[in-house]
This record gives structure tokens, sequence and C-alpha cells, in this order.
């Protein structure tokens, strides 16, 4: 078996010991996007949403689930995140949102996991908003795009 499993020897889900890494810089980058009529498009770009400025909630939305990755996600560590930060990115030709969420944390595992969570709430968070003006709305291509330190060091997606 792998030095780092969530089975053990008897097949049985367990959380990886990490007790005996080194604490490291970890940093994780993930985006994805969300497309929309052009309709609502502009009410998100506009600030006219009926339930408010869409971007600010959504913003707050990928930081508290960023934070609570542990919760949502079976087997995942509790982390200490010292930096969580969604940026949004407008592309008028496609009518979508762009969202990339940034994590950093000194600790002894990754922060991919609260990067992805804290990109897919923020969509799932546009969404939400917007759904009244457009159900048809579609969240997509969310990845990883890097990470760095650890055992296993810096990864760039290809």
């Amino acid at each position: 078996m792998s030095e780092f499993t969530h089975f053990n020897r008897h097949g049985e889900a367990v959380m990886v010991d990490v007790g005996e890494k080194k604490e490291t810089k970890r940093e994780a980058v993930a985006e994805g996007r969300i497309t929309m009529s052009r309709e609502c498009f502009e009410k998100v770009k506009d600030g006219t949403m009926g339930k408010g400025d869409v971007l600010a909630v959504a913003r707050i939305a990928g930081i508290m689930g960023a934070k609570r990755t542990s919760d949502l996600i079976p087997l995942c560590h509790i982390l200490n995140l010292t930096k969580v930060e969604i940026q949004f990115s407008l592309e008028e030709e496609s009518c979508a949102v762009q969202a990339v969420c940034t994590v950093k944390t000194t600790g002894k595992t990754g922060v991919e996991m609260e990067a992805l969570t804290g990109v897919t709430i923020s969509l799932l968070t546009i969404y939400d908003m917007c759904k009244a003006v457009d159900k048809a709305m579609e969240l997509g291509d969310i990845h990883l795009c890097r990470k760095s330190g650890g055992k296993s060091g810096d990864f760039v997606r290809p």
C-alpha cells in the first residue's frame, strides 16, 4: 500500500495521518466559470440583480466555503487558512463569469480542496442569486490551476 491512503489494512475509510509531516507554506489556485444569458450577465455586470450585489455575496460565500471544506469533504483535514481570496472576471463575449480562488496556509497538508471548494461555492452562489432570471446557467471548467508546497512539490496545470 502507498504511504498515504484513505483506507486502512482492512479496507476501511480513514483520515490520512499527517502527524509526522513537516509544516511547509502551501498555496493552491483553482478556477471555474459560469455562463448565462445576456440578460442575466448584464444584470450581474450592472449590479441590478433583484437579490443584490451578486459578486460581493458570491465572494463571501466562496471564502466561507473554503474555510468549511473539512465539513463538506469526508476525510479532509481541518486547516488553519492564512488567506482565501476570490476574484471574478466578466467575460463579455461569452456572457460568463470566471472565478479564481487562491488559498494559502502553513501546514502539513495542502489546500487544493479548499481552493476547489471556494471556487465552486462562489459559482453556485452566483447561480442561486440569478436563477430567477436564468435557470439554464451552466457551471464548468472547474479545475486546479496550480499548487505549491509539500512533499509532492509544485504543480502547474498544463
